[in-house]
């Protein structure tokens, strides 16, 4: 009996798909479309008394409900629109003028991070990327051995969205500790398939978002902040949400907010945050560790199918170093992930690794079968070239 199936009812999307992208895009909870109609009728019966009655708040407040998923002292989350804007506000904290100016990374890192790295070349930071000996894993001995006393920043993600890989982030905290570093976790391919406690990993910073595994939808981001380290940050990236007065509209420098506050900017994404508190809610009545148990059995039984069906598994074999996403090498695996859109079963592809698969607390186990014989069948007939070519 798998009593996590209850929650399917609370998904409607499932009724109609195979659903199998809550890597890329959680399903949405039918609760959802009650929290953005409260939204509207806020507006409209509130208007602009709105923000003393919850909107200014909700920054911290949801944020707090992220928080006790990634094990974050109460009032230490902060939301904002996406991991990009929290990356970019950490960075705008730093001074990369000085000889402990290197930022040290994995070349399997999330793309729009490496990005933002890069350009901060501009401003002085020296980046140094670890690659990947074998297109799955990182070598941890060899990210710890590129952390040295110039180094300011290390910044990882917990698992890779390109392999499910799942790194060490308590060996990497210490070691970036140990040499004066800071350290920041994109915890995104994580955070609500993966326990995970910032404050017992010690960590520094951690970004994420609300899109994939915590059913939130996209425009909420968030990030935690260690709380000891609060007044020592002074954000570039600042605005008047971070004033310590807001509501004075002093001219001048900003005096920074003594809370998590200091680390917001501009108005909040408030639609976006009435969005996501339903999947957040979900994910803390079920509990993670429950989450993972089911993601484990089921990624395991997956690969097991793949594997029966002369595949190639492009992520760990080993659930102890494996996230919720299984990553299958298909021949012509771009075409047949659209294929299988076509047909409503829901996936993705990721070039130099292939078609992501990832069951969810919600997936019932047929559906495992349901998508392997359905890859065999496209592969089998080509269908995917008679719809390529009807496409043209």
């Amino acid at each position: 009996m798998d009593e996590l199936l209850e929650w399917r009812k609370e998904f409607p999307s499932l009724e109609n798909t195979v659903y199998f992208i809550s890597h890329s895009l959680g399903a949405m909870p039918r609760r959802t479309r009650d929290r953005l109609n409260e939204y509207a009728d806020m507006w409209t019966t509130r208007s602009i008394r709105a923000w003393d009655e919850g909107w200014w708040e909700m920054p911290r407040s949801v944020g707090n409900l992220v928080g006790k998923i990634i094990g974050a002292p109460e009032n230490s989350v902060v939301m904002h629109q996406n991991v990009s804007i929290c990356q970019s506000l950490i960075l705008s904290c730093l001074d990369f003028s000085g000889r402990r100016n290197k930022i040290v990374s994995e070349s399997m890192n999330f793309s729009s991070n490496l990005y933002i790295y890069h350009a901060m070349e501009k401003r002085g930071a020296r980046f140094v990327t670890v690659p990947s000996d074998d297109g799955i894993t990182i070598n941890l001995e060899k990210l710890l051995a590129a952390i040295d006393e110039e180094t300011l920043l290390v910044s990882v993600s917990h698992v890779l969205f390109r392999s499910s890989f799942i790194q060490d982030l308590r060996a990497l905290a210490q070691r970036a500790h140990e040499v004066g570093a800071l350290i920041v976790a994109d915890v995104y391919q994580a955070a609500g398939t993966v326990p995970l406690n910032v404050t017992e990993l010690n960590l520094d910073f951690a970004t994420g978002g609300s899109v994939k595994w915590l059913c939130g939808g996209p425009g909420a981001g968030y990030l935690y902040v260690r709380p000891d380290l609060w007044a020592t940050l002074e954000p570039g990236a600042t605005g008047w949400l971070a004033h310590k007065h807001p509501f004075d509209f002093v001219v001048g420098p900003t005096e920074y907010a003594d809370d998590i506050y200091r680390f917001l900017n501009g108005s909040p994404n408030v639609p976006g945050l009435y969005a996501a508190m339903s999947g957040y809610e979900i994910i803390n009545e079920i509990g993670v560790e429950n989450i993972r148990a089911k993601s484990i059995r089921q990624t395991n039984k997956l690969i097991e199918l793949v594997e029966e069906a002369g595949f190639k598994i492009n992520c760990p074999r080993n659930s102890s170093v494996r996230g919720g996403t299984v990553v299958v090498d298909v021949p012509n695996g771009q075409p047949v992930s659209k294929e299988l859109l076509r047909r409503d079963f829901l996936v993705d592809y990721r070039p130099g690794a292939g078609i992501r698969m990832a069951p969810h607390f919600y997936t019932k186990d047929e559906e495992l079968e349901l998508i392997v014989r359905e890859i065999k069948t496209i592969l089998e007939t080509k269908a995917y070239e008679q719809h390529s070519v009807a496409a043209h």
